[in-house]
């Protein structure tokens, strides 16, 4: 490891702190506003278009679209002090990394399916429920 990289490690947040989400999952970015010597915290939630890079320049972009159907996209870096916390509202499934594609479509188009994630574990494999002797023997005798 080089010099940078032990410098760079010191940057980064703690795995607790950032939930794992993807290109597709909808996410709501408490961020950190600065008006005069006051500071608040304001939401942007919208659909994660895209991760990019990697380590502490690591960044997602993050659309939404507001009132009069306009598209609005910000860019977050995923380290940088400014950003408060990360909600994961809802899992998106898709079947690209990059999903520029939406800013091209409007209204019910630019839906995006939700992931089933009921009986799965963290790791999002199926979790399958195996019956004991007893439930069997229940289940039987009714």
């Amino acid at each position: 490891m080089n010099k940078l990289d032990s410098i760079e490690n010191t940057q980064l947040k703690p795995e607790g702190d950032i939930p794992s989400f993807k290109a597709g999952d909808t996410v709501r970015v408490q961020v950190r506003i600065k008006e005069g010597g006051k500071e608040r915290l304001q939401a942007f939630e919208g659909i994660v278009i895209a991760r990019k890079h990697g380590g502490v320049r690591e960044t997602f972009t993050v659309r939404k679209v507001s009132a009069g159907g306009v598209g609005v996209e910000r860019i977050f870096p995923l380290h940088a002090t400014i950003i408060s916390k990360i909600e994961l509202l809802r899992r998106g499934r898709v079947r690209r990394a990059k999903l520029y594609y939406l800013r091209d479509l409007r209204g019910k188009a630019a839906r995006i399916r939700e992931l089933d994630t009921r009986n799965k574990d963290a790791a999002g494999k199926a979790v399958v429920k195996t019956e004991t002797k007893k439930q069997v023997q229940k289940k039987a005798t009714k």
